[in-house]
């Protein structure tokens, strides 16, 4: 007998039965209307780039996830690690088809060989949403407090369905670049690289051991400095004038987000958002605001939506000057957080109707019955049953997550498989209308 190969799969990848990827999947669907609803569009690019592509000129510490290979041909290529990037090469490749400034959303796999965790993997989804363009049309408040308002609505979309759910969300926003100023302060901006990191780090490793990393790159003294600015608490206003104050003064930046915050309560949603001034975000291309954001419920699985301003992430592909700022939903995270904090019964089906094919030599027409419902925006499946074990058949479609059963004769029987209740002599238009009736009942439970 021939050896057989196990089926495994690779450390920090994944299989999704129906239940996880029908979950997945509208939730997408909430996010991706979300985007829509402001006028974002799609787009979407090849899975591998030539590696210079995704490094530029220098890989730092993304160079150390990538996954990088020779292929066939020899050509240096890798597994996109993130959405933004290829979106850099996207927008400098077709700028001339694009109307600027260009607002895409992005939602696909991206793959990183790192350290695998709770809500964290090495192939993942991010759903993406960028507004990028010349520096005059793109780089102002206004696009910078769009990208906020859709990352608060998505999420609350996300979190719960057609109800507000903002109060379960916190935004934590920072800038950048009033934190370069406060290293140009120190002196120490030709370090900003390596001291941001260290500060990205401090929910993970906490003050003590940030301290000593900062103590490293910059000195003792500098360290305590950096910490006391990271840590500066207040409201909004009280901790922009003191990071304002330890910058050096006033200044574009702290003006940038004294505006947004303006905005903020303007659009009564100030309450979702704080000024956090140890979110500085690790990647190098981030220039302007960046922000995280957290489930208030779960804070401990750390940012399921996060992004910033990058001033001219295309300049290694283009002459012209294209600013951008963006947002991205971890859709794996934000996953696990809700499951963490809502539990219940995933569903394993579309269909909310099961209808039961009794006579083998009928199913022309059981399927032109199911294409009736199905035109009223029924979910249907024809599933074959034997009419002596019907007790069978109807276990079987509640366990598939189905709420409803079809028997069909000269009338049609619509049973309820929750309430174990038979409506008979119907025709096929009262069927729709009766379950048009209960269409917000979800007899088999929530989807997280």
């Amino acid at each position: 007998m021939a050896c057989l190969i196990e089926p495994k799969v690779l450390k920090g990848f994944r299989d999704f039965l129906p239940a996880d990827e029908i979950a997945r999947r509208e939730l997408v669907a909430r996010i991706e209307s979300v985007y829509q609803s402001y006028g974002y569009v799609p787009i979407d690019t090849p899975a591998l780039e030539y590696t210079e592509i995704l490094l530029g000129k220098g890989g730092g510490e993304t160079e150390k996830q990538i996954y990088r290979f020779a292929d066939a041909g020899g050509r240096d290529i890798a597994l996109r690690f993130d959405l933004t990037v290829p979106l850099a090469r996207f927008t400098a490749a077709h700028a001339d088809e694009l109307s600027m400034p260009f607002k895409r959303y992005h939602i696909a796999k991206v793959w990183r060989g790192e350290n695998t965790q709770r809500g964290r993997y090495r192939e993942f989804m991010q759903c993406d949403c960028d507004a990028i363009g010349d520096a005059k049309d793109a780089d102002n408040a206004l696009a910078d407090f769009e990208i906020l308002c859709m990352m608060r609505d998505a999420l609350t979309a996300a979190i719960n369905e057609g109800g507000d759910s903002a109060a379960q969300v916190k935004i934590c926003v920072n800038h950048r670049g009033l934190f370069n100023r406060f290293l140009d302060r120190l002196n120490a901006q030709g370090k900003s690289v390596d001291i941001l990191r260290a500060v990205d780090k401090l929910a993970k490793i906490g003050r003590a051991e940030t301290r000593t990393l900062l103590a490293g790159i910059a000195g003792e003294a500098a360290a305590d400095e950096i910490l006391a600015y990271i840590e500066t608490a207040g409201n909004w206003n009280e901790t922009l004038a003191t990071l304002a104050r330890m910058a050096g003064g006033a200044s574009p930046e702290d003006e940038r987000l004294r505006i947004i915050y303006g905005m903020l309560e303007d659009a009564g949603i100030a309450d979702s958002f704080t000024l956090a001034p140890s979110i500085t975000r690790g990647l190098d291309y981030y220039t302007g605001i960046v922000y995280e954001s957290f489930l208030t419920a779960l804070p401990g699985i750390g940012s399921v939506c996060s992004g910033g301003r990058y001033g001219n992430l295309a300049g290694l592909y283009t002459r012209r000057t294209l600013s951008g700022v963006g947002a991205s939903v971890g859709l794996d995270r934000l996953i696990a957080a809700l499951s963490s904090i809502g539990g219940g019964t995933q569903r394993a089906t579309y269909a909310r109707l099961a209808i039961a094919a009794t006579n083998e030599a009928a199913g022309g027409l059981y399927q032109l019955l199911a294409s009736q419902f199905r035109a009223a925006g029924i979910p249907c499946e024809v599933l074959a049953a034997d009419e002596k074990k019907l007790t069978a058949f109807y276990m079987s479609a509640e366990k598939r997550g189905i709420g409803y059963a079809v028997l069909a004769g000269d009338t049609i029987t619509l049973r309820d498989l929750s309430a174990r209740k038979n409506t008979e002599g119907l025709n096929a238009q009262e069927v729709i209308a009766l379950l048009n009736n209960n269409k917000n009942r979800q007899p088999q439970g929530t989807i997280l």
